[in-house]
């Protein structure tokens, strides 16, 4: 299989609703992801400092393919209002043929 259909989900925790469709717009609108889910309601508990925090977060979930995934990274790491945004790109696993063929389409420089 190319690179360019190999799946790729991006983990991108925020601070809010505001700027989780601030990012998943830039996302789509630059074919850097085919969709973006925006999950509200997720509670982070982290080490930040040398002190345990406890913050309510957004949680988006960027679907992408792994020749657009490093570009998607550095484009959250632009606009992402925290000091050190927890942006995590996972490898994706038994997608369909249709799936593969519409993210290759949708992140592709013509699609």
């Amino acid at each position: 299989m190319a690179t360019d259909t190999l799946p790729r989900l991006v983990y991108v925790p925020c601070p809010g609703l505001d700027v989780a469709r601030k990012l998943a717009r830039a996302l789509v609108e630059a074919r850097l992801a085919a969709c973006v889910n925006i999950v509200p309601g997720i509670v982070s508990v982290y080490r930040w400092k040398d002190a345990v925090e406890e913050d309510e977060e957004v949680l988006l979930l960027a679907k992408t393919t792994e020749t657009r995934a490093a570009a998607a990274v550095a484009l959250l790491d632009r606009l992402h209002p925290y000091e050190v945004p927890a942006i995590t790109v996972l490898d994706a696993t038994g997608a369909s043929a249709g799936t593969l063929a519409w993210l290759a389409a949708e992140t592709g420089p013509g699609g």
